[in-house]
């Protein structure tokens, strides 16, 4: 029997069966590997490290695109750096957004996405909404002469081409980019292994944002199996609004999404009293 090991943390290993290797090689950044798992169905790793599968990558995308689109509202325009699989972007596109541009530094991650993933993006990429940058996030983030209404940073972890994504210059650029009242998401990994680094990057958003709070994802195949999201905006009940509010937003969706709801966008953002009081920055209560 074949198998793949991820060993991402110290005394620590995961272990999926390879039922058939559908593509491995190099790309001018990074290893790639999608196979196939009798459980998972088709898997793809980076680095040695699973990103995305056909059979649990709903709940990450959908919490990544619309906690913060439903938080705020009223979004016409979205940015996503990294994300090149498409997921993020087909779950925006069900929101009324006016424009979104997805910048990716690494054209295979899309076009091998689009050949293994076909349901994950589906026609997103084709949507006329949507413009495609082949680009180094960094340099567009800092660059860019346009502002947009959220930001979504679905970069890898904080090591090879995704750590200069986590950066007090990259959050200040983030920042710079965003309409009043705008938001940025990102992913920071499992908070059961890096929980040290899950109250950094709160901690350094506060700097650029009226408060950064981290929200949990149920990922199977993600180390510990759960995903901490870091969401940062204006003020905490910008990050999440009562009930009755994401109930009015959240109608045109509701069936239309296999995870995410305003009552689990609620319920991700209640913490165990150990990330609650190191990670989360709220200015506006201080």
């Amino acid at each position: 029997m074949t198998v793949f090991q991820e060993t991402m943390y110290q005394g620590h290993a995961q272990v999926l069966t390879v039922k058939e290797t559908l593509y491995q090689g190099r790309t001018a950044y990074q290893d790639v590997l999608i196979f196939r798992n009798e459980t998972f169905g088709n898997v793809m790793a980076l680095d040695g490290v699973v990103q995305l599968t056909d059979l649990d990558n709903h709940v990450y995308h959908e919490m990544m695109a619309h906690v913060p689109l439903t938080a705020h509202g009223m979004v016409k325009d979205v940015l996503i750096v990294g994300g090149g699989d498409g997921g993020v972007l087909k779950e925006i596109l069900k929101h009324p957004v006016d424009r979104a541009v997805l910048v990716e530094i690494d054209p295979q991650v899309i076009e091998l996405s689009k050949r293994y993933f076909p349901m994950v993006s589906a026609s997103s990429f084709e949507d006329s909404r949507v413009s495609v940058r082949l680009e180094d996030g960094l340099e567009y983030v800092a660059n860019a002469d346009r502002q947009f209404d959220v930001v979504i940073i679905d970069s890898t972890d904080p090591v090879g081409p995704g750590e200069a994504l986590f950066s007090d210059a990259f959050y200040a650029n983030c920042r710079a980019l965003l309409r009043a009242g705008g938001l940025m998401i990102l992913q920071s990994g499992t908070p059961f292994f890096r929980p040290i680094e899950l109250d950094k990057i709160c901690r350094q958003l506060g700097t650029y944002f009226g408060a950064a709070k981290p929200f949990l994802a149920p990922v199977p195949t993600y180390a510990h199996g759960q995903l901490a999201l870091i969401a940062a905006g204006p003020s905490a009940a910008a990050l999440c609004p009562a009930l009755a509010t994401l109930d009015k937003r959240f109608a045109p969706l509701s069936d239309r999404l296999r995870y995410y709801s305003p009552q689990i966008h609620h319920a991700a953002f209640t913490l165990a009293p150990a990330l609650q009081n190191s990670a989360a920055v709220d200015n506006a209560a201080q």
